[in-house]
């Protein structure tokens, strides 16, 4: 087993396909975001315990296809996400040139 201290933001690679990142958290929890194609099973422990399960092949939780949005809510996205870039920019900008 592999001990790591890290920082938010900060991240493992396992493999060429698995990333876990730490994003932050505080004295009783941690969060952390795994990014893993659908073929890797993961699963909770407590989720495991609750329903009485082992962590083996078969075990496997199922994965449904995500839904699809519609247009219109696609380009809003797109508009809040160019928005926001535009901002950070502009904070840079101003925080470069003091």
């Amino acid at each position: 087993m592999l001990k790591l201290t890290v920082k938010p933001g900060e991240y493992v690679l396992i493999g060429e396909e698995v990333k876990i990142v730490f994003a932050g958290g505080g004295a009783k929890n941690l969060r952390i975001l795994v990014d893993a194609p659908k073929k890797y099973n993961i699963v909770r422990s407590d989720a495991l315990e609750r329903y009485g399960m082992e962590a083996d092949p078969g075990n496997e939780g199922k994965h449904y296809a995500d839904r699809q949005i519609s247009a219109e809510a696609q380009e809003k996205i797109k508009a809040i996400l160019m928005a926001e870039r535009k901002r950070l920019r502009r904070e840079e900008r101003a925080a470069s040139s003091q």
